[in-house]
């Protein structure tokens, strides 16, 4: 299946018309597809803004903040195509794609308090714009309105949502405490990029195909198939973060190194610190990278290191993962899109 360049969203969401295309940068081969998507995204943006409504201006405001500030609507955009696997005209898809985005939407304002974050696509934080209490009460109010979407789909989906949302925290804390004395860091980065990150893409692929009324089978594949490409997304971000000359991964090259997080690349250098690379390890190690000088030459020696083979094979496995549980998918448009979906993501970052 053919990928084609896409658009990326540039302006607020309010002037935004969500398409496949805004989401992953890539269009289906299959029109109709495309436009049936195209059609439910618009109606889960509609769903957003009626989910932000209270009596309180303050917290109607802060919870319109994040929207309004764009987002590519991934998560809700997998609902709508797994629920291809099925019919994806039942009406509990649109609204269960709707409390998907509420409860990714929440995360990120709960995220913000805890980097401390001053800016949020684009656009400057919740918390630096009002304070971190009403951060923290807005993702509360989107997390509770998730949940009374949820609670009118049924017992199951409450039960998924809540086993999600433990393994997202669980995720969550593992990295804010970081590696535990004998953890390999890598293998706890990975954990915790598929408990953070993987955890509710999987749900998304699940509830889609689930209200689709596909057989268990298809669901739990395409669960699993979700789950894969979200964590595969993750570590192909890391990777642009370092070899692209332009804002590819969305944000200034070289970002995660300047702010000192260590991402796929740099503890694959730090596994690796020999082969001449000490200077590098040094670097790395340091807390100095904000500096220019510094900054450049460690992104220079980082770009040339063999972590980036590793990182990049990394990022194979767990595309081809997704690959796997794809291939045994029922045939037909839905399948056709999650595959040209793990193909992008393996090939964004060659």
């Amino acid at each position: 299946m053919p990928l084609r360049a896409g658009h990326t969203v540039g302006t607020a969401a309010r002037d935004w018309e969500p398409t496949v295309s805004t989401v992953v940068s890539m269009e289906l081969a299959d029109a109709a597809l495309e436009a049936a998507v195209g059609e439910s995204l618009r109606r889960v943006e509609a769903g957003l803004r009626a989910a932000a409504e209270s009596e309180e201006a303050l917290l109607a405001q802060a919870s319109r903040h994040l929207m309004d500030a764009g987002g590519k609507r991934f998560r809700a955009t997998l609902v709508l195509l797994a629920g291809h696997f099925g019919n994806p005209d039942d009406p509990r898809i649109v609204p269960a794609a709707v409390a998907i985005e509420l409860t990714h939407l929440a995360t990120l304002y709960h995220d913000d308090v805890m980097d401390e974050a001053d800016i949020r696509r684009g656009h400057p934080s919740a918390n630096s714009r009002w304070d971190n209490t009403v951060a923290i009460l807005t993702g509360d109010f989107l997390f509770a309105r998730a949940s009374q979407i949820l609670a009118s789909l049924g017992a199951e989906a409450i039960r998924i949502q809540a086993d999600t949302f433990t393994q997202l925290v669980s995720g969550q804390i593992a990295e804010t405490l970081g590696p535990q004395p004998g953890q390999d860091p890598l293998d706890h980065y990975l954990r915790v990029a598929q408990d953070k990150t993987g955890s509710l893409i999987a749900t998304a692929g699940r509830f889609g195909a689930m209200f689709g009324g596909a057989p268990q089978e298809v669901i739990d594949r395409v669960a699993r198939a979700c789950q894969a490409i979200g964590v595969a997304f993750q570590l192909s971000d890391d990777i642009l973060d370092i070899v692209s000359e332009s804002d590819q991964s969305g944000k200034t090259p070289g970002t995660d190194l300047r702010e000192g997080v260590r991402s796929l690349p740099v503890l694959h250098a730090l596994r690796e610190p020999g082969m001449g690379s000490e200077r590098l390890a040094e670097l790395l190690r340091s807390t100095g990278l904000a500096d220019p000088d510094l900054h450049s030459e460690a992104l220079t020696l980082l770009r040339a290191h063999p972590a980036m083979d590793a990182a990049r094979a990394d990022l194979q496995h767990w595309a081809g993962t997704a690959r796997d549980e794809i291939t045994s998918l029922p045939a037909g448009s839905a399948k056709d899109a999650l595959a040209a979906l793990c193909e992008f993501v393996s090939e964004r970052t060659s």
